[in-house]
């Protein structure tokens, strides 16, 4: 499919090139040919009107830049060659050209058998006809013709190399959200194919006649299925956010209210772990998102805090003003994240070594985390160092 999509945008582009370019080149030929013929009627308008004028031997009039002949008319049609650059002694030929430009009924035409331009004027002497040689304004033509054509075929090469490098660029995001769509398929299969093989080996004991521990699996298909709901409604949450459901619901939202009411909760739990919780929330922070989803950003942090920590040790909640921006971070001690580990922990489905382990963590909260406060215009990232995890979110305050 990428490779099809490569392909389409280079002939897309091929095409359009090819179009300005043939657009281009048609207006160069068509204005050199206007200007060339206009050149050359104003050159016989100007012999016609003096016709006897030839200039000092050697020498052309001031207007001439091709070669011509003139003829004059006699009352009764004779023809009377007057003067030019052609040898004139051949009268058939020129009673041939006469009636050739007479048949066409215009004042001024081309006579293209011949090479030929012919201009028909009346004057204090007579009608007279000019005739002017073709040939070197043809030959300009042809040169024009050959001169674009090499030039249109150098730009067509040099834009085919350019188009295969910009189709790969262009097509790149495309493909690595191919390559995440597919790694995000299986990896939710992979998820979902545990606990389903948990719920049908189950499921198949509880047939079985005169089972023993029909009570422990029913308890066991409970739990997962548990677990399995839990992964699913994340999966639905990530959807939201991919979908732009945070832009629906911006409004001002007080960050220093919400951070402390998030920690509330969240209290007793590290209790529980030997792990006083420590809150510094400067007041007055305010920014432009959604509360709901900010609070769970908040909550995201607070949960992977609580997961991962290890007693003894403390851990921090800070929310601070940093210029037009704010910082918020949640610290934890715990075992040091690799440098590796913190350049991926945010992608979907993530887990670093120390993680897997039957916690009911499936990846995907910092994702969701992740992409909410890319929708907030924000950053998210973390820090490992000294036995301390830092988990920092900055967002663009309102006042």
């Amino acid at each position: 499919m990428l490779r099809r999509l490569r392909l389409k945008f280079i002939c897309i582009n091929m095409l359009m090139v090819l179009a300005v370019l043939l657009v281009m080149f048609g207006l160069v030929f068509q204005i050199t040919r206007q200007d060339l013929e206009a050149e050359s009627v104003r050159m016989m308008r100007a012999v016609a009107a003096e016709p006897f004028r030839l200039g000092r031997p050697g020498e052309r009039p001031e207007e001439v830049r091709l070669p011509y002949f003139v003829l004059r008319l006699g009352e009764n049609g004779e023809i009377a060659p007057t003067g030019g650059f052609y040898d004139l002694s051949d009268d058939a030929f020129l009673q041939e050209l006469l009636d050739a430009a007479r048949a066409t009924g215009a004042a001024i035409g081309v006579l293209s058998q011949y090479g030929f331009r012919f201009c028909f004027e009346s004057g204090p002497w007579g009608d007279t006809i000019v005739f002017a040689d073709m040939s070197s304004e043809q030959s300009t033509l042809n040169g024009l013709v050959r001169t674009c054509g090499i030039i249109g075929g150098v730009s067509l090469l040099a834009f085919l190399f350019i188009s295969v490098f910009l189709a790969r660029w262009a097509v790149r995001p495309v493909e690595k959200a191919w390559d995440q769509q597919r790694q995000f398929v299986a990896d939710a299969s992979h998820e979902l194919k545990t606990p389903l093989t948990v719920i049908l080996t189950n499921a198949e004991l509880l047939q079985t006649p005169g089972y023993a521990g029909a009570d422990r699996a029913a308890e066991s298909i409970l739990t997962v299925a548990r677990q399995m709901r839990g992964l699913v409604e994340s999966l639905l949450e990530l959807a939201r956010v991919d979908n732009g459901s945070v832009k629906t619901a911006m409004a001002r939202v007080d960050l220093s209210r919400l951070v402390s009411d998030a920690v509330l909760p969240f209290e007793p739990l590290f209790f529980e772990k030997d792990l006083p919780l420590d809150c510094q929330a400067e007041s007055g922070i305010t920014v432009k998102g959604s509360e709901a989803h900010l609070r769970q950003v908040a909550e995201i942090l607070l949960d992977n805090a609580l997961k991962y920590a290890d007693a003894p040790g403390r851990v921090t909640v800070r929310l601070e003003r940093r210029g037009k921006r704010c910082l918020l971070s949640v610290a934890d001690p715990g075992e040091a994240i690799r440098r590796e580990d913190l350049k991926n922990i945010f992608k979907r489905f993530y887990r670093a070594d120390r993680a897997r382990r039957t916690d009911h963590s499936y990846g995907l909260g910092l994702s969701i985390a992740e992409r909410i406060v890319r929708e907030h215009r924000g950053k998210i990232w973390a820090e490992s160092a000294e036995g301390v995890n830092t988990f920092f979110v900055e967002l663009p305050t309102t006042g």
